[in-house]
């Protein structure tokens, strides 16, 4: 019974685990903006596989949980639209990295 106790609590960070990062897009996303000062939305497409319209909507999700900053501007006249971690999305992003490693940690033991 001591075993299951142990594996139990070694999956509780999974309850608490962030549900707006924890969705594959948006992970996607955000560990690239987790690496790069910021990023303009084709190279992001191009990097995820996501279509314009999935990558806009995942993108406002995460702008509304205040994790990423969108910023829109004309370059040459044209569009651009850069995206970049906030200081909220890049605690949020480090939280949910350790507490996937913390559960993954706990399943190797």
């Amino acid at each position: 019974m001591e075993t299951t106790k142990t594996v139990s609590e070694d999956l509780q960070p999974l309850a608490d685990i962030d549900r707006i990062i924890h969705e594959p897009a948006r992970l996607m996303i955000l560990a690239l903006l987790y690496v790069v000062e910021s990023g303009d939305f084709t190279f992001l497409m191009r990097q995820t596989g996501l279509t314009w319209g999935n990558l806009s909507s995942h993108m406002s999700k995460l702008e509304a949980a205040g994790y990423i900053e969108v910023e829109k501007e004309f370059v040459d006249k044209k569009p651009r639209t850069m995206l970049r971690l906030t200081d909220e999305g890049r605690a949020a992003f480090h939280e949910y990295v350790q507490s996937m490693k913390q559960v993954f940690d706990g399943l190797t033991a």
